[in-house]
This record gives structure tokens, sequence and C-alpha cells, in this order.
């Protein structure tokens, strides 16, 4: 069963912000350095797990695609908010927009070797 989002381009971008809502502190941090390539690898292989996971479970490539890239993104954004918790890190923008990166070349690399 789908779940039905009246407008999802806007729910998807309201989501960081309303998860970043509760933060108590935000990350000083560089665009660059070994955690984001951490966070750009595990967004993509994530991505790519959950899109496979979606063809596997016979769903439509809309579906699939969809599930891939909103639960690799949903765990950076778990991610961040335990980070931005007193004794955490702190929620990082950065690291998130690294997130989103690796989940959309996750996605395409599957795409691209399985068509």
């Amino acid at each position: 069963m789908a779940i039905s989002l009246p407008h999802r381009p806007l729910f998807i971008l309201i989501i960081p912000a309303l998860l970043c809502s509760g933060c108590t502190h935000f990350a000083n941090d560089s665009w660059t350095g070994k955690d984001k390539a951490e966070h750009f690898a595990a967004s993509a292989i994530l991505a790519a797990a959950g899109t496979a996971y979606g063809e596997h479970e016979g769903w439509n490539d809309a579906r699939s695609r969809s599930f891939g890239l909103l639960f690799s993104i949903g765990l950076g954004a778990g991610k961040e908010l335990y980070d931005s918790r007193e004794a955490g890190t702190g929620w990082s923008w950065k690291d998130f927009a690294w997130d989103i990166a690796g989940a959309a070349a996750g996605y395409g690399a599957y795409q691209a070797i399985h068509n």
C-alpha cells in the first residue's frame, strides 16, 4: 500500500526543516573531509539497496526508486538528528547535503547497471 501525499515535493523539502526544529546545536564543519565521503558512500549504498529491495518485491520502477531514495535520505536525516542532541557533534547541513548527493548517485548507478 503506497502512501499518497498531496504535495509530495513540498513534503520532502519540509522534512529536514521539521527534523531540525528540535536541534540543540549545529555543527561547524567543512564541505570536504573523510566523513563527507563516508556520508556519500553510505547513502549511495543504501539508496541502491533500497531500490533493489523494491524491485525484488515486484514494485514498479517509481515506487522502488522512491523507496530507495527516501530510505537513504531518511536514515541520513535520522543520523543528523541523532548528532544534534546535546551530547552530539551537531546537525550538519553539509553532511545532509552529501547524504542527498550520495542517494542520488547510488540510485543512478543502480539504474545504469540494471537497465
